[in-house]
């Protein structure tokens, strides 16, 4: 009787202990699953925003050099600029109802610098104000001719350019006198002014001509 006793109690034993070892086997490997799935979502992440960012950087960039770029080259270093220019009224006549007036810009700097194309104007009254004023740019008015051309204006020298005004005919914005003029040189920003003497009488759109050596333009 004792040794039946014996016998299952070892039996028995051997049974308990491998259940415990196939338990402990489950719980490892359940842990290493868990894990390499937390590390690898970061990544991945991490990854995507980085290169979202590398991309804005190298696009704007990009944009950045390619606008400034072209501007620069553009832009000769030796433009006849308002600080270098000194502006005078040359006269005015007219006849049948046109009026003309001519503009000096002469070179006051010590070397040679280039000019081309159609000031900007504005006129202005007696006290300085500025008045409505419609530019119509072009190289043909009712005085005659004046070539489109680039000039090179050396020191001492002059360019010029004339405005044809209509006298006495009726407009939507009615007629004004002018007292003095704002001018723009071609391929400047600044500005620059003048006293037209006596004041001009401006009815409706102001011709414009392309400036011209020395005092051409005004004839």
């Amino acid at each position: 009787m004792r040794i039946r006793i014996a016998v299952f109690t070892a039996i028995a034993a051997i049974l308990l202990g491998g259940c415990g070892s196939g338990s402990s086997s489950s719980t490892s490997s359940s842990g290493g699953t868990s894990a390499a799935a937390m590390s690898s979502a970061p990544t991945s992440s991490s990854t995507t925003t980085s290169g979202a960012t590398s991309s804005g950087a190298g696009t704007n960039t990009s944009a950045t050099a390619s606008s400034s770029g072209p501007t620069a080259a553009a832009i000769p270093a030796n433009l006849c600029r308002a600080g270098q220019l000194q502006l005078s009224f040359l006269g005015g006549q007219g006849a049948t109802g046109h009026g003309e007036l001519g503009f000096e810009l002469r070179n006051t700097g010590d070397a040679s610098c280039t000019t081309g194309g159609y000031p900007g104007i504005l006129f202005l009254d007696s006290s300085g104000a500025s008045l409505p004023t419609t530019p119509q740019h072009t190289t043909d008015d009712f005085f005659g001719h004046v070539a489109l051309r680039p000039l090179t204006i050396a020191p001492g020298a002059s360019f010029s350019f004339r405005l044809g005004v209509s006298h006495g005919q009726a407009s939507s914005a009615g007629c004004q006198t002018a007292y003095g003029l704002q001018v723009i040189a071609p391929n400047d920003t600044a500005t620059l002014r003048v006293k037209i003497p006596n004041g001009a009488s401006e009815c409706g759109a102001t011709t414009v001509s392309p400036v011209a050596s020395g005092t051409s333009a005004f004839r």
